[in-house]
């Protein structure tokens, strides 16, 4: 299962578009509310997530996102239960998808000591420990990272290569129309 994380004030380009991408790639995915089931992302638009923060079970995770905006990735900062799957992630090798200002929470927790990733400008300095890329999205082992909403059907196309295969990806790609 992968479980992509919604806290209030999330990026709503980042979090759906990903989710849309992933399942049309046929992977397992929910979207996990934190605090509650009904979130409200950053432009006002109200996402029912499929569960709530309280019924996650680790042993479930073949990977999680985290999608950015603000106050969103603060709030997905604060939850013990995003920070305890980010860690189950690392100690079993599993994805890790983060984009925008999200990135910046796998900073803050060390993860990406040595590591090219990238986020939404002005947040570089809260990657400690990695080597910033200007690129759109990037992927270090098991962590694939992005730059912010306009990428985001870039960055779901890189998890879906990483998850499945390329050629998934590029199907979804070109069955979207997407250049």
């Amino acid at each position: 299962m992968i479980y992509v994380f919604l806290a209030h004030g999330f990026e709503e380009i980042e979090a759906l578009a990903t989710v849309d991408i992933l399942r049309r790639a046929e992977l397992d995915v929910k979207t996990v509310g934190i605090g509650s089931s009904s979130i409200n992302g950053a432009h006002g638009i109200t996402v029912v997530a499929d569960m709530q923060d309280k019924d996650v079970i680790t042993a479930n995770i073949s990977g999680i996102v985290l999608p950015g905006g603000m106050p969103g990735t603060l709030n997905l900062e604060k939850s013990p239960i995003v920070k305890a799957c980010i860690n189950y992630c690392v100690d079993n090798d599993l994805y890790i998808g983060a984009i925008c200002a999200a990135p910046s929470i796998l900073g803050h927790m060390n993860i990406l000591q040595g590591k090219n990733a990238v986020c939404f400008p002005g947040f570089e300095e809260q990657l400690a420990g990695a080597n910033v890329l200007n690129m759109s999205t990037v992927t270090d082992n098991k962590i694939v990272t992005g730059k912010g909403a306009g990428v985001a059907v870039e960055f779901a196309l890189e998890l879906v290569k990483n998850l499945r295969n390329n050629d998934i990806a590029m199907k979804i790609k070109e069955s979207i129309q997407c250049p």
